[in-house]
């Protein structure tokens, strides 16, 4: 990357740093790079409202490849340490997306030098936290007859600028399970007239590690349950409430399994509530789907790297947070790969973390390498 085009980027970067905005809210986030890309490249923007691609256009009768990044930040608060710290009280980029969003117009600003074969599409995605975002924007992949999508995450762990893959599943399927309880209130010293949820809420999570271990199966397959939340009772210990609700995330390799557990949790906590004489209900929230890599697409990642002169590093294990990368995936091939922030690099959805600038440069130098242009001649 050019040393020129990499100051205004870390630049760019620092500013989306101070101004973030939550999942599928991103509307300032979306003017500034709009405004960005127009005053430093002459790509054609295309505004969809809640997100917006960027095309240098190629030869008419070339495929077509594509990039993305994700614009959303994390109701988390930041301190002040930052000099770019976060100016939206209790919203920080504490993923990294500032840095993907910046990342892909750096390499709208070296596509500037070069006429591309085919045309590159830079997708600026909404609302990937909660698994919203893809599903709209991938139907850009079919509408514009794209060929093949690329996107990197940031992660710690791993030494700064070695690029991490994994061949297949490279990050699982998940969902937010939200099960509602309604019973009966009753006065706490005769529980026996109301009908109080704690027991069912207590039983569903035994039942969850049981199930888990079931449909995970021989092969043992992850598939896992999470407990992120019991909303029950209050502080009036006079009361055996008759609301209550339980808050899982489950998630497992296969999107099959995961309607398996999901189907299970859903049969036991009726079945246990019609027994208990108390109301069951549910809704999903946050779905993402499976991100499994294309052998094909895969393979020029890692060329790409080699190319470069970069440390390659294979996942042994799937990365088990969820992303939404799958659902392009769905619709063409492609692959999501990962760049290494240090080993010691605080971790992703952290108070102390920041992204690397320093890995800004090897990002876009990998996209320009997977867009296939000849940059030596």
């Amino acid at each position: 990357m050019k040393d020129k085009n990499l100051l205004k980027i870390i630049e760019l970067r620092h500013f989306l740093h101070s101004n973030p905005e939550l999942s599928m809210e991103e509307n300032q986030t979306i003017r500034f790079l709009m405004r960005f890309l127009e005053e430093n490249t002459s790509l054609q923007l295309v505004d969809c409202g809640s997100w917006f691609y960027a095309v240098k256009r190629g030869r008419a009768d070339a495929d077509r490849i594509a990039f993305r990044a994700d614009m959303d930040a994390l109701p988390i608060t930041e301190d002040d340490s930052l000099p770019y710290h976060s100016t939206n009280t209790g919203v920080s980029h504490k993923c990294g997306h500032d840095g993907h969003c910046a990342v892909l117009c750096g390499l709208a600003l070296e596509l500037e030098d070069w006429d591309p074969v085919r045309s590159v599409y830079l997708i600026f995605q909404p609302g990937e936290e909660i698994g919203q975002g893809a599903l709209c924007c991938s139907k850009l992949i079919v509408q514009e007859n794209i060929s093949e999508i690329y996107a990197f995450h940031n992660l710690g762990g791993y030494p700064e600028n070695s690029i991490v893959y994994r061949p297949g599943l490279t990050q699982p399927a998940s969902e937010g399970l939200k099960i509602r309880l309604s019973g009966k209130t009753c006065h706490a010293s005769t529980p026996e007239e109301g009908s109080n949820p704690a027991k069912i809420i207590a039983k569903i999570i035994l039942y969850a590690d049981e199930l888990c271990g079931l449909i995970r199966g021989e092969d043992q397959s992850m598939v896992l349950c999470t407990v992120t939340g019991i909303h029950l009772g209050s502080d009036d210990f006079g009361i055996s409430p008759g609301e209550g609700e339980l808050l899982l995330t489950i998630r497992a390799e296969k999107e099959s399994d995961l309607k398996k557990l999901e189907e299970g949790l859903l049969s036991y906590a009726h079945d246990i509530g019609d027994e208990m004489g108390i109301r069951v209900d549910h809704s999903v929230h946050d779905y993402f789907p499976e991100t499994r890599n294309h052998p094909g697409s895969l393979s020029s990642v890692m060329q790409a790297a080699d190319d470069l002169g970069l440390d390659r590093i294979s996942m042994n294990h799937l990365w088990r947070a969820s992303e939404d990368f799958g659902w392009y995936l769905k619709e063409c091939p492609g692959a999501m790969f990962y760049i290494g922030n240090g080993i010691d690099h605080p971790a992703l959805h952290t108070r102390d973390y920041d992204f690397n600038d320093n890995i800004i440069g090897t990002a876009v130098d990998m996209f320009v390498k997977l867009t296939g242009i000849d940059t030596q001649s």
